[in-house]
């Protein structure tokens, strides 16, 4: 080997790729994860518990407190799990954004909401980049988890990064990888579920996939990252929104929408089951679809079915509470002055997580109607809405006989159906919770 050849070999092996490829490898690199949401917090204890030192950075003071003390507040996080790993020093907490300054890679976790034009809230994002610009080292890898339309991660981590005179590929690395994260599900997590990748450049891709695992696949750039989560979430959004229809058009037909789909089930190709919904609830996919929409527009594109699906879940709503309604007319009780029990008011079983559940637009129309609630839900104990503060209790279900009217609107594992409909004088089901448990006179579906 030539002396030309040793110099080039040894500048490569000193470039701040090979160096942070090496730290990742060696579990010496330390990541910084931002913002310790529902997808912040699991991928703190992952990346933890797979031998990194994590920075966990939050502004909310008391997630910070809360982790530092070993206590989880996220469902799908024990605090069994986090506590040694903070007793060990492997995670520290901090709202300090100069800490970042220690992390060779930073992961951004941060909400991405829309507005109520349905228009893309970016500021968490934007927020969060300001307080890396502060603080990044040569030789961070930024990675951008938070689900966005394509062209964000250029927009808003590339540019600027390249404004504070920092060659992308080089200097730094950026790349984008959506979270996967399924809250309560039992199978799916943070660490068994496939993810993907884009990078900026080559580089940037290739050090971000050895850094998530051989489970991953990397694509070829950012935007294909990007826009892979958003069809994901429209395909279901979509999909639900013919579900749907099919439980409207059932409805007037009398038939029984689940059981349509549960005998579609049977074939075993070229069907996947999706079910009806009172509301679509969450904090993606009544939110997704919105982002790719949005991005459409600038290449004078509509999502027209984006638009119906929007358009059919307005319509699952007002179909909900016409039913709720007719129930109680067809009873001879006016739903003014009756007594509605509702079982569950988070957007899916077995989570506490209250975003976009139906449960805030129906409780309104209730009220305008002049019905008395009562609330129900082992995982959340307090619920305001504009007009009343609820307290929601642990089912008792000997109460549910002093109901004109028993709602399921969410379909938690901890209510007991049979008992359920033993102890109504009216059930009302929305998520086919009963299933084959019905009883003539007394039990509806959606």
């Amino acid at each position: 080997m030539s002396v030309v050849d040793t110099l080039v070999e040894v500048k490569q092996d000193h470039s701040k790729f090979t160096r942070l490829k090496n730290k990742i490898l060696n579990r010496t690199a330390t990541v910084a994860v931002v913002g310790l949401g529902y997808v912040g917090l699991p991928n703190v204890v992952s990346k933890a518990s797979d031998g990194f030192k994590v920075i966990a950075y939050d502004l909310d003071i008391n997630k910070v407190e809360s982790i530092s003390k070993g206590v989880s507040y996220i469902k799908d996080v024990t605090s069994d799990e986090l506590s040694p790993l903070v007793t060990q020093g492997r995670i520290i907490a901090t709202n300090d954004g100069s800490a970042l300054n220690d992390a060779d890679i930073i992961a951004i976790c941060v909400p991405t909401p829309i507005d109520e034009f349905k228009q893309p809230n970016l500021n968490y994002i934007k927020s969060s980049m300001h307080t890396v610009l502060e603080n990044i080292k040569p030789g961070t890898l930024v990675m951008l988890e938070s689900t966005t339309y394509p062209g964000t991660t250029e927009e808003y981590i590339v540019e600027p990064l390249m404004d504070k005179g920092l060659t992308v590929g080089e200097d730094v690395f950026v790349a984008y990888s959506p979270e996967r994260i399924d809250p309560s599900n039992k199978i799916f997590n943070v660490d068994n579920t496939p993810r993907i990748v884009g990078g900026h450049t080559p580089s940037c891709g290739d050090l971000s996939k050895i850094f998530l695992g051989k489970e991953t696949m990397l694509v070829t750039s950012t935007k294909i990252a990007e826009m892979s989560k958003v069809y994901e979430n429209t395909f279901r959004y979509v999909n639900i929104a013919l579900a749907n229809e099919l439980a409207l058009i059932c409805d007037k037909m009398d038939m029984d929408a689940w059981e349509v789909i549960e005998a579609s089930s049977t074939k075993p190709f070229g069907f996947m089951p999706f079910y009806p919904s009172a509301g679509v609830g969450g904090h993606c996919i009544p939110v997704d679809p919105y982002y790719l929409s949005y991005k459409a527009k600038e290449y004078d594109y509509s999502t027209k079915l984006i638009d119906i699906a929007g358009d059919l879940d307005i319509k699952m709503k007002e179909h909900t509470i016409g039913k709720i309604i007719r129930i109680l007319n067809e009873a001879g009780q006016p739903i003014r002055k009756s007594k509605i029990a509702i079982l569950g008011v988070t957007y899916k079983k077995d989570v506490n997580d209250l975003r976009e559940s139906f449960i805030h637009k129906l409780l309104p129309l209730l009220e305008d109607y002049g019905a008395r609630i009562t609330l129900y839900d082992p995982h959340v104990s307090y619920l305001e809405t504009i007009n009343n503060k609820y307290e929601i209790e642990n089912i008792n279900y000997r109460k549910l006989k002093n109901h004109d009217l028993t709602v399921i609107l969410t379909d938690h594992s901890d209510f007991d159906y049979e008992e359920v409909l033993a102890n109504s004088f009216l059930v009302f089901d929305t998520k086919n919770a009963c299933k084959k448990q019905e009883v003539e006179g007394v039990y509806y579906k959606l």
